[in-house]
């Protein structure tokens, strides 16, 4: 009597994971308006994309976190048994992101229960996952099959981790979405957003972020200098700080018609 109970309950709780979900729009935008954020023309082309690659380069506060928490957790609701890693380069980055994931699964009423449900992650009784990690190529290596993959501060992270995770989306096929303001012209995300292949790109400086008074804009050019305001808030690779020579500089110093002093090799 009691097995029997118990898969009644099972195959009742399995009905319920299939079934719609009426306080969930399956379309991005919809969904996003639903937990109280108003799309930007560059937010709502991004929610509608269906590009599995994917970089933000973005001037701070201009929202691009906010839209992995709504790819997230609406993947999470929609698609059972998913997998959503978020990383970053540090732990207070990683569970920053996932508790806007958080605040908008509470705004939805929990529409899903929770099975498992810590401060940087959650597991939902339809079988989907979202993890939040500090961003080491250690941390991820357990992980396999993601199906969305986001990326936080990626211009930060170690190159190790990006060549870590990309064999993840190898048989599922998953979505990589990396997004960061800039930190100098080195690493993969500068190397991505300069010469990467098959990326769908998306440049935000904070002059297109209307939350963002310009009387701001304009303290913080005064008070950062150039060098900071351009990356922070112009969305510009700029050459590191402690560089001898500029990049720029090097570049006019080659010429392709100028006949080497010295044969290549030994």
């Amino acid at each position: 009597m009691a097995s029997s109970l118990v898969r009644e309950i099972r195959a009742l709780t399995e009905r319920l994971d299939r079934r719609p979900l009426s306080t969930v729009p399956a379309d991005h935008v919809e969904f996003a308006l639903k937990v109280g954020i108003h799309p930007d023309s560059w937010q709502r082309d991004l929610l509608q994309s269906t590009a599995n690659r994917t970089l933000l380069n973005c001037s701070r506060q201009s929202g691009k976190s906010t839209m992995a928490a709504v790819l997230s957790l609406h993947r999470a609701l929609l698609v059972p048994a998913s997998l959503i890693l978020i990383l970053a380069p540090a732990e207070r980055q990683a569970k920053e992101l996932f508790s806007k994931v958080a605040e908008m699964y509470r705004k939805l009423g929990h529409p899903i229960p929770a099975d498992s449900y810590r401060k940087m992650g959650v597991e939902l009784s339809n079988r989907s996952r979202i993890e939040a990690l500090p961003g080491t190529e250690k941390t991820i290596r357990g992980f396999s099959g993601a199906d969305l993959l986001l990326v936080d501060e990626a211009a930060r992270v170690d190159d190790a981790l990006y060549y870590a995770v990309r064999p993840m989306l190898a048989v599922s096929g998953g979505r990589l979405l990396m997004m960061s303001t800039p930190f100098g012209k080195r690493g993969v995300f500068y190397e991505e957003w300069s010469e990467g292949q098959g990326w769908e790109r998306y440049e935000v400086p904070a002059t297109e972020c209307p939350r963002i008074p310009d009387v701001f804009l304009e303290e913080e050019r005064q008070s950062l200098g150039p060098w900071w305001f351009s990356q922070e808030y112009e969305c510009r690779f700029m050459d590191v700080n402690d560089q001898v020579f500029a990049s720029e500089a090097v570049d006019r110093a080659m010429s392709a018609d100028i006949k080497p002093l010295f044969g290549s090799g030994a």
